[in-house]
């Protein structure tokens, strides 16, 4: 099988996520556990956090700068949108490896006034100049690294245009002042974390091949150590002129140097391809679950293809009789995860350029025919599951079809909720720096199915649906969902994690909906993971008894411990009306209440 990076043991604390690290974190929390272990059933011991708590306002993310910089928006009079903006754009300053204003991503806003949700798509494109074989040589074999490393692996960025479009529409502070923690912080700088450390020991020589990076992420080629202070003057400068006109990324001096690079250094992306971005508001795809209404992004994501899929596939099942992570529940969550990734790669794509069918895949109708294929205690074997064939699934058409990464989650007093994930796909994205800018930019173009069956940096295989082509959207896993009951808001989450975080984000919203847990619980607890290819049941090495892996093997699951994956973030209103937020405690976040 292809692989673009060097797979590690999960000791090996050059990992992005050192395992040592989560279960230093995890381990925290080991009193408070017990109870809640208890009461939801779990067999095996671990570590739930408490959630905060407020009765008026809770911004969550990745890192406690960024949740700080949202919660003083909030402070300051302004709603969620403010505050997911100013988030945002710390998030840019000190988690470059993960996002940033060279990226993008997706966005779901609920009103609290009205009950609507709509949906923000600034997901990067590829540039007019990309061609369907750029990344095969002549005879037709994958170039190793090419769309993951360098400037050719950079899709055009839309962070800054999406994050602009959603205040212009709906924030209340004034632009400059959402922008300007962020500038703060590049110029004043701010200490660099284990999760920082890790990440750029894992792409160590790709950002030392780039001058700009290097000068930026290394002292004369020295990497920073946890504790050191990190100042990024050139992306302050670029942040006080996007704070002064955000245009000034697609049209101005910055777009002027990213496409000066490009062409010096063989990428693709030139001086129209950035004047002609644009985000684009998008319908999001909303269904039932039990007396809850579930939305999340329709495609270019098949977050919420996928999610809703899944949980119709789930139906009704009474997990909670089952237990908590017993060897049913997971069972029929896995079937159904291994059937939904299968569809994936078959049918998901930019709806611009392939006719997406939507409606099939989240019709319950359809997920009960493929709950009837899953045998009661026996695991399918990938071969034998395959995505379904279109001609059966039209007859579950029932109206016309329309043409590393962070998140972060903030609600504000009136109710107004962001979910909002945004991204550089893998760590410090291609390991290009534009001069003179600051911005480290994305290698989003491995997100496209470069070849028939060849899987991308996260093992996920695309077929046509997902092949190259100019000014088109790579097929992303991002999942920023929001919840409602009886039209009120009931909790807004999503996560990091590349294949992973749409099973990340449905563990959560069942150990919500499903298991009663609080905030802290619900995404604390441990995880699984189905894709379809590789053909294996990924679990938490921390997370299962011995009883329950040994009865999963049993059934004919191939079972792979690996390190703690994705770095979720969630806030869930209570039935009494209290916030509750909680960040993940597998990375560095933090929950702040108003």
């Amino acid at each position: 099988m292809f692989q673009r990076y060097q797979l590690h043991r999960p000791t090996d604390l050059s990992l992005p996520y050192p395992y040592l690290y989560h279960c230093t974190q995890l381990a925290i929390a080991l009193v408070s556990s017990c109870a809640v272990a208890l009461a939801v059933g779990q067999s095996s011991l671990a570590a739930f956090i408490s959630p905060q708590r407020s009765q008026q306002g809770m911004v969550v993310s990745a890192h406690p700068q960024a949740s700080d910089a949202g919660l003083t928006m909030l402070r300051q009079g302004g709603n969620a949108v403010d505050a997911a903006v100013a988030t945002a754009f710390v998030l840019s300053v000190v988690e470059p490896f993960s996002a940033g204003i060279g990226g993008g991503g997706f966005l779901l806003f609920h009103a609290g006034k009205t009950g609507k949700t709509t949906a923000l798509d600034f997901r990067e494109q590829a540039p007019q100049l990309a061609t369907r074989n750029m990344f095969l040589d002549e005879q037709g074999r994958v170039r190793p690294q090419a769309s993951v490393d360098g400037h050719l692996a950079v899709a055009v960025p839309g962070t800054v245009a999406g994050l602009y479009e959603v205040h212009r529409r709906y924030g209340q502070l004034p632009w400059s002042k959402v922008v300007n923690p962020a500038i703060q912080l590049a110029q004043g700088g701010f200490e660099i974390t284990p999760r920082f450390v890790g990440s750029a020991a894992a792409r160590k020589a790709v950002i030392l091949r780039n001058s700009a990076a290097r000068q930026v992420f290394t002292r004369d080629g020295v990497f920073y150590k946890v504790g050191d202070r990190l100042v990024q003057r050139d992306l302050a400068k670029t942040l006080q002129a996007i704070a002064q006109d955000p245009q000034a990324f697609y049209r101005g001096w910055i777009a002027a140097a990213i496409a000066r690079d490009m062409a010096k250094n063989g990428g693709l992306i030139t001086a129209k391809d950035l004047q002609l971005y644009r985000p684009t508001w998008r319908t999001p795809i909303c269904g039932p679950f039990r007396q809850y209404q579930v939305c999340s992004m329709p495609p270019p994501s098949s977050g919420g293809v996928h999610l809703l899929e899944i949980l119709n596939i789930v139906g009704d099942a009474d997990l909670k009789s089952w237990g908590w992570h017993s060897p049913d529940a997971l069972h029929l969550l896995a079937s159904a995860m291994q059937i939904a990734y299968a569809d994936r790669a078959v049918f998901l794509g930019d709806p611009k350029f392939v006719q997406v069918p939507v409606k099939a895949l989240t019709s319950r109708a359809y997920a009960a025919t493929r709950r009837q294929e899953i045998p009661p205690r026996q695991a399918r074997s990938s071969k034998v599951v395959k995505a379904v064939d279109p001609a059966v699934l039209k007859r579950f058409k029932t109206t016309a079809e329309s043409d590393d990464t962070t998140h972060l989650t903030v609600v504000d007093p009136a109710r107004n909720a962001v979910s909002l994930t945004f991204t550089v796909n893998g760590p410090f994205g291609a390991g290009v720096v534009a001069p003179g800018t600051g911005i480290l930019l994305n290698n989003e173009m491995d997100d496209f199915a470069i070849a028939p069956g060849i899987p991308n940096l996260y093992g996920l295989v695309g077929n046509d649906a997902n092949a190259v082509a100019p000014g088109k959207i790579p097929l992303s896993s991002m999942t920023p969902t929001i919840v409602t009951e009886r039209g009120k808001l009931r909790l807004a989450v999503g996560s990091p994690g590349g294949s992973t975080i749409i099973t990340t984000v449905l563990q959560i919203i069942l150990n919500v909906l499903v298991y009663d847990m609080d905030a802290g619980a619900a995404i604390s607890a441990s995880r699984i993971h189905h894709q379809w290819l590789p053909d294996e049941l990924r679990v938490e090495p921390w997370g299962l008894d011995a009883a329950t892996l040994k009865d999963l093997r049993q059934r004919g699951y191939q079972i792979q411990e690996r390190s703690p994956w994705g770095n979720a973030n969630l806030i869930v209103v209570a039935p009494n009306g209290q916030l509750q937020g909680a960040a993940d405690p597998r990375g560095e976040g933090a929950a702040r209440g108003l």
